[in-house]
């Protein structure tokens, strides 16, 4: 049995820690990826078809003087979510 000593500079990995939380608590200007839509029925499948599904990327841009509704951007584009339906989008951020 054979054994080897590793000696001279550490080589270190650079881990980057990503938080999920709720789109609603998001701020503005403030970007992340869609890590999970956690709604069924009627409303999940029109979040989806909006093309807020796992993966996407969305930046925060705007929120309404009351914070409802809250503008996102989304694959070049500009939508707006109510904050019932932000409620059941969870997000990954820095």
């Amino acid at each position: 049995m054979s054994s080897s000593n590793i000696t001279g500079n550490a080589t270190y990995t650079k881990y980057e820690i990503m938080t999920r939380i709720n789109l609603r608590k998001m701020a503005i200007n403030q970007s992340g990826t869609i890590s999970a839509v956690k709604v069924g029925g009627e409303m999940g499948r029109r979040i989806r078809e909006m093309g807020l599904v796992p993966g996407t990327e969305i930046t925060v841009k705007q929120r309404a003087p009351l914070n409802d509704p809250v503008a996102l951007r989304v694959m070049g584009g500009t939508l707006t979510l109510r904050n019932n339906e932000a409620d059941y989008i969870e997000v990954e951020v820095e």
